[in-house]
């Protein structure tokens, strides 16, 4: 494992786990977590193959309890939630005034009464004094984070795993939806979601039953061919897919629209917080987009702040890159000026003070043969 200094840095309730796995373990935010265990590649093509699990309890887990949750998370978040039935989730944004995004999120309805927000691990505490200053007098909002863990396993043989952990006679929740279990007297969370691109569920139970969990996990799979994985495996699966990392691809300087991420926003609702500047963003169109690209030929990969070019003139720049170890070519994501961010557009990427060729693609880069 290679040492990091964990001043002032957060630990997962199974960071032992993972050294005790020889992890590379980096600084991450206010967190010290694995990027990798037997390589990026190696975790990658596992997730794309057979199955992965990664450790996500540093992301926050929120909650929303009263007769009126639904509806104030409704003037909160850009997404529908009254649309949201018991044992269901939706992905969603937490916007500012202006419209640029605090954070993107998953909320769940895990009761009548009650909402479950798994949010980003950088913006927990800026997304809870939000809600909470704009929170409503009869209902309650919760901190839950430092008493819960998490886990994202992803992979085509997730189900394979299920069935040998909880039985045949159990079945998984559909897409995008949530259902409590519980596995040898323990408390489960299971939810049909994942920023991989792959089937998969995120767990959620309490810090006390991580190790458990884990270890049960890594266990009940090995036959299937499973891998612990880390931040790196993590990030190239998300980016072959378009899936958008917030702090990066999405800020407050951004928002949705730009990000071309309007399928996730209800312009239909009457109410919500950054609503008007969306309106005019859909009606007038922005200035710049959040595309997708890939590199044209072999050389370093693009990283995000490499600037964009076409024609000798910078058209924008990169928020997101690396080597995508399914195309083995260089892909990434860039703000652009809107003019120039149609699919099949020719771009160069800076590296290093020289210029790449690269095109402008459509979403995802990677797709499943």
């Amino acid at each position: 494992m290679t040492p990091v200094s964990d001043a002032a840095q957060k630990k997962t309730p199974l960071y032992e786990e993972h050294v005790r796995l020889g992890a590379k373990m980096i600084p991450f935010g206010n967190w010290i977590m694995p990027v990798q265990y037997s390589g990026i590649m190696d975790e990658h093509q596992a997730v794309r193959k057979n199955v992965g699990v990664f450790d996500i309890s540093h992301m926050g887990q929120l909650v929303a309890t009263g007769p009126t949750a639904g509806v104030w998370l409704n003037e909160m978040l850009t997404n529908n939630t009254q649309k949201l039935e018991v044992g269901t989730g939706q992905y969603t944004f937490l916007l500012n005034e202006s419209g640029g995004i605090i954070d993107d999120l998953i909320v769940y309805r895990t009761a009548p009464e009650e909402f479950l927000l798994v949010v980003n691990a950088s913006r927990t505490d800026e997304d809870f004094a939000w809600l909470e200053r704009h929170r409503a007098n009869d209902l309650a909002l919760s901190n839950r984070s430092a008493d819960y863990g998490g886990l994202a396993i992803q992979g085509p043989r997730v189900v394979d795993l299920f069935q040998s952990i909880l039985g045949d006679d159990v079945d998984l929740p559909p897409r995008n939806a949530i259902v409590d279990l519980a596995a040898k007297g323990k408390e489960l969370l299971i939810a049909r979601t994942g920023y991989t691109g792959e089937d998969g569920v995120e767990v959620f139970f309490p810090t006390k039953d991580a190790a458990m969990v884990w270890n049960e996990v890594l266990d009940k799979g090995k036959a299937l061919g499973i891998r612990p994985c880390g931040l790196g495996a993590r990030d190239t699966l998300r980016l072959e897919m378009c899936y958008p990392l917030n702090g990066s691809d999405l800020s407050p300087e951004h928002n949705p629209i730009e990000a071309g991420l309007g399928f996730f926003v209800d312009l239909k609702k009457p109410k919500f917080i950054g609503r008007e500047e969306l309106v005019k963003a859909k009606e007038t169109g922005t200035a710049n987009r959040l595309v997708p690209f890939r590199m044209k030929s072999k050389g370093p990969p693009p990283r995000p702040h490499y600037s964009v070019w076409r024609d000798g003139e910078q058209i924008g720049e990169a928020t997101s890159g690396t080597l995508s170890p399914s195309l083995n070519q260089g892909i990434g994501m860039a703000y652009v000026a809107a003019p120039h961010a149609r699919a099949g557009t020719e771009i160069e990427i800076e590296i290093r003070g020289q210029k790449f060729p690269g095109t402008i693609e459509k979403k995802p880069l990677y797709k499943k043969s």
